[in-house]
């Protein structure tokens, strides 16, 4: 859990906390000054697809990208086609002038008929590494259907003295002052070797909530110990190897709860997650290569009655 990410470039997938930003400013500012007047909406997936395009070709001559599908089934329902959740995902990368890694993509509804609908977000990407040792990293994201502003992360690293940080926030699409972005969240990382062991200390902050905490871990082969202390709550994860398939984690909490997770491996690219809480739920997350399912079953004084299972399932296919 402690490995160190690739120096160069990031992950580009979206999660729940991370925003996912595109590096080429000066067109975020003429697509947000076309917001101003709507006649131009309907022409926005053309533009999209014109300025990715253009670059792909004048930086990476004869390149043929493939798109991604991904499809979503909501709560396991069948019923109707609105169940499924369609979304094509397009992207790219070039090395440009100066060691520049630069990653740019759009992603695509695969449902809709609106043309001024059919775009979700346009991201980008540009990476680093400066004198072998210090690598920088931005991404700016931008929700096409809704373009009042830029989101921003910003990553470095110092892999000499193991040292990482990362800026999370956004801005104004038509901002003129550096004043006007907004830091929502900010991290760092600094690791240590203890006797062949791995140490990490993580001060987090939360700007919006103003909630600070730190999170610190230990890890000694077989053994991971995992420490995350605000000043209103604390929590401790021992995670315990017992051989190649299978590892346990119990977690403690200050109010004194308890959650015990079981991973264990099936095979290449097959695992299971079950994490149990006591007298409140029990959650089972199955990864099968390109399928995941999370089942959620909540407990209460009635523990045969399964009517409150909820299911989502998941399936990314690839052309």
């Amino acid at each position: 859990q402690n490995q160190q990410q690739p120096r160069a470039t990031q992950s580009n997938t979206n999660t729940s906390q991370h925003q996912h930003p595109n590096p080429n400013q000066s067109y975020l500012r003429k697509e947000a000054a076309a917001t101003n007047n709507m006649k131009f909406l309907p022409f926005l997936p053309l533009s999209l697809t014109a300025f990715i395009g253009a670059g792909a070709i004048a930086n990476n001559p004869g390149a043929s990208p493939r798109p991604q599908l991904s499809i979503t089934i909501r709560d396991g329902n069948l019923t109707d086609i609105d169940s499924l959740d369609p979304t094509i995902a397009w992207e790219h990368s070039a090395l440009l002038a100066n060691d520049v890694a630069l990653q740019y993509g759009i992603d695509l509804s695969a449902r809709t008929t609106n043309l001024a609908s059919l775009p979700r977000r346009i991201w980008g990407r540009a990476s680093r590494v400066f004198n072998d040792q210090f690598a920088l990293s931005t991404r700016l994201e931008m929700n096409v259907q809704s373009m009042e502003r830029v989101d921003f992360e910003i990553d470095g690293e110092d892999e000499e003295n193991d040292l990482k940080f990362r800026v999370i926030g956004s801005t104004p699409t038509g901002f003129k002052r550096l004043k006007s972005a907004r830091i929502a969240f900010l991290e760092f990382t600094k690791g240590f070797d203890n006797d062949g062991n791995r140490v990490t200390v993580n001060p987090r902050y939360h700007v919006n909530y103003q909630h600070a905490d730190v999170v610190v871990t230990y890890d000694a082969d077989d053994t991971l110990i995992k420490v995350t202390a605000s000043q209103d709550d604390q929590e401790v994860t021992i995670s315990q190897k017992l051989n190649d398939e299978n590892m346990i984690s119990p977690t403690i909490r200050a109010d004194g709860s308890l959650s015990l997770a079981w991973d264990r491996k099936l095979g290449e690219d097959n695992s299971v997650r079950t994490t149990l809480n006591p007298n409140r739920s029990v959650d089972v997350e199955w990864r099968d290569a390109a399928w995941t399912a999370n089942v959620n079953f909540p407990m209460d004084e009635n523990v045969n009655d399964m009517r409150g299972a909820t299911v989502h399932i998941k399936r990314d296919i690839k052309f």
